[in-house]
């Protein structure tokens, strides 16, 4: 079994709001569907933290989450900034139940298992944090982080993280966020939403004891990320 990553899959198959009219993503669809089928299994597992799907409900998302959920592999889904269709997570689940949908799990609040690691996280916000609605909503994720990552370490597992938002970015930072990240000692953070130019000022290596990874589609030229021996050689 192998553990992979990649967030900003914006599938579009629900609405009509393709990627294809940005630089660099012609054909991504179908290249995430190929990249995917080739390299993961059936017994693999996939953690994809955020913009899923363009839809904007839960029952419209039903093209995008049956497309995601025929691909190989058991997936951790986490919530973007562009996810209109999320919900509450009981939810989520019990649509993803009743159109048999059983290989898509919902990263809220919770954590799940990869043999000895705890796959945590949350979605993240802005690193600006000026305006007071921000404030609020940083603090409400730096709480989601906090349950998340508690609930892995509860289970005896050593928890990654992943994230959408980046909490470190060129010379801006999300200091609530990394509060939780540097208490709990993580290791490892992956983030998305970066994109086009955003990738010249990701934080890609260590910064300050914590390995950073972007890994949005486009960056990763919409092939998933094998991150099992990095995260396992670092977690023994």
């Amino acid at each position: 079994m192998s553990l992979f990553v990649m967030a900003d899959l914006h599938l579009s198959l629900s609405v009509n709001k393709p990627m294809d009219i940005f630089g660099g993503w012609k054909d991504y669809m179908q290249k995430i569907e190929e990249n995917w089928q080739k390299k993961i299994k059936p017994e693999d597992t996939v953690v994809i933290p955020g913009d899923i799907s363009w839809a904007m409900g839960l029952e419209q998302c039903y093209k995008d989450m049956e497309f995601l959920n025929k691909l190989n592999g058991r997936k951790i889904i986490s919530k973007g900034n562009h996810d209109y269709w999320w919900n509450t997570k009981n939810k989520m689940d019990n649509f993803f139940k009743s159109n048999g949908f059983e290989t898509l799990n919902i990263l809220h609040n919770n954590h799940y298992a990869y043999e000895n690691i705890g796959i945590c996280g949350t979605r993240g916000w802005i690193n600006d944090g000026s305006a007071e609605e921000d404030k609020k909503v940083i603090l409400r994720e730096a709480g989601r982080l906090e349950a998340s990552i508690s609930s892995a370490e509860k289970a005896g597992l050593e928890p990654v993280v992943f994230l959408h938002y980046p909490p470190v970015f060129a010379a801006s930072r999300n200091e609530d966020i990394l509060d939780v990240i540097h208490r709990h000692n993580i290791k490892w953070c992956f983030y998305g939403h970066l994109h086009g130019k955003g990738h010249l000022s990701a934080i890609n290596g260590e910064r300050e004891g914590v390995n950073y990874r972007l890994i949005s589609s486009d960056f990763l030229q919409f092939e998933p990320m094998d991150i099992t021996k990095i995260v396992q050689c670092d977690n023994l």
